[in-house]
């Protein structure tokens, strides 16, 4: 039971921190300085030429805003790049 909570509190955690980054993207002006700043973070997640597109577009204010909004409700426009599977254990290069 303790075990099932955590993990709940975890996903509802880090729901929570996607809906406040896509929220804090939507306000016009203040969205563009968080677009600029989660540009490393879009990078990692959806590549170089998708994650800097996503965050171009992000930072035009009425754009961004109409753009985050409706993701919001419908998921991501520009899909991130598939997950490649680790063996345990394993470190990056190997």
């Amino acid at each position: 039971m303790g075990k099932d909570h955590s993990i709940r509190r975890k996903v509802l955690h880090a729901g929570g921190w996607q809906v406040v980054k896509r929220a804090a993207k939507t306000v016009p002006l203040g969205g563009s300085v968080v677009a600029i700043a989660l540009v490393g973070s879009d990078i990692r997640k959806k590549g170089v030429v998708r994650g800097l597109l996503n965050s171009g577009i992000d930072a035009i204010p009425l754009v961004g805003f109409a753009k985050n909004a409706i993701e919001l409700f419908r998921g991501d426009f520009i899909a991130d790049k598939p997950q490649r599977k680790r063996l345990y254990g394993q470190k990056n290069g190997q």
